[in-house]
């Protein structure tokens, strides 16, 4: 999935990919205090402020290493954005696959809501990237890809529920759950947390009428 999208945003020109994935251990570990350095730099300042000479110092690696990785800090943020896509593929795939009747998909759902909402609220670098998703070409499309993996669980899980309904209208209401959940998230994140936690409630109550429905 990661390749698939990063090789289409790259072909579209929408984003700055990183210039070589590392293969060796030495080089791989060098990489990941690059990715960790950017992220606590995006914490305490945001990505729009985030020099890429402070992601090279914080880092303890030369400039020029960074540029071997990553052409530009756009670069750094879609690899950091496809990591926490990636990450949350594999835990919604563990919590919905051996869902079998409506009241484990109900806590399954719910169950995962409240785990993206606790993401959002607690890491900074979420909400710096997924905040700027709809400025951002590349982030957008990363964005959709992952609802529509998203929903693919989602879809396989209804299916078990309702053998008989029309699998096409099971994966449109499945991908507009999800996306229409990233939406929900960024709305409760940009309001004091007594009024998010009350959107992300109705969010969850809306979504699950609609995916118990029939």
């Amino acid at each position: 999935m990661e390749g698939r999208i990063a090789a289409k945003a790259e072909q579209d020109g929408a984003v700055a990919a990183p210039r070589r994935a590392p293969s060796q251990q030495r080089s791989r570990e060098r990489v990941e205090r690059m990715l960790a350095a950017a992220s606590a730099l995006i914490a305490e300042q945001g990505s729009d402020a985030m020099r890429m000479g402070e992601v090279a110092e914080r880092a303890g690696v030369s400039i020029g290493s960074l540029y071997q990785f990553f052409p530009d800090k756009r670069a750094i943020v879609w690899a950091l954005a496809e990591r926490r896509t990636a990450e949350g593929q594999a835990c919604i795939a563990a919590a919905l696959k051996d869902v079998g009747d409506a009241e484990g998909l109900r806590q399954a759902f719910s169950g995962l809501v409240d785990i993206y909402y606790g993401l959002f609220l607690a890491e900074p670098v979420m909400r710096d990237i997924w905040s700027g998703t709809q400025a951002d070409k590349a982030l957008r499309e990363l964005e959709l890809a992952d609802s529509r993996a998203n929903a693919e669980f989602l879809v396989a899980a209804l299916k078990r529920l309702r053998p008989k309904a029309d699998p096409a209208e099971l994966e449109a209401t499945a991908l507009l759950v999800w996306q229409m959940g990233e939406a929900a998230m960024r709305l409760a994140i940009s309001v004091d947390r007594e009024e998010g936690d009350r959107l992300v409630a109705a969010y969850k109550r809306m979504a699950l009428r609609e995916l118990g429905d029939g």
